[in-house]
């Protein structure tokens, strides 16, 4: 019998964004790799990937924007929730 094993790609997952529209100090997301997008468009800055690898929090280079893991949301939750990005224009 042979077992393949699948191997996971960036197309097989959605990567959360999320924004800093509102100018908060801190958005508390529940996801550890995540896409910054700085304000809504059109004034975001050049979406970055970021991964917190361990730690619990992430400033982002470009906007500043503390981000703080919080594995009570959601991956795609935010608190601010209007700081999550459900729509990305493509």
């Amino acid at each position: 019998m042979v077992i393949r094993q699948r191997i996971l790609s960036m197309a097989d997952s959605i990567v959360p964004h999320f924004h800093n529209n509102p100018g908060v100090a801190v958005i508390d997301i529940g996801a550890k790799e995540f896409m910054c997008v700085g304000a809504l468009p059109p004034a975001d800055h050049p979406h970055v990937y970021c991964d917190m690898g361990e730690a619990s929090e992430y400033v982002c280079p470009y906007c500043s924007t503390l981000y703080r893991y919080d594995p009570t949301l959601k991956a795609n939750a935010a608190r601010p929730a209007e700081c999550a990005l459900h729509e990305i224009a493509v």
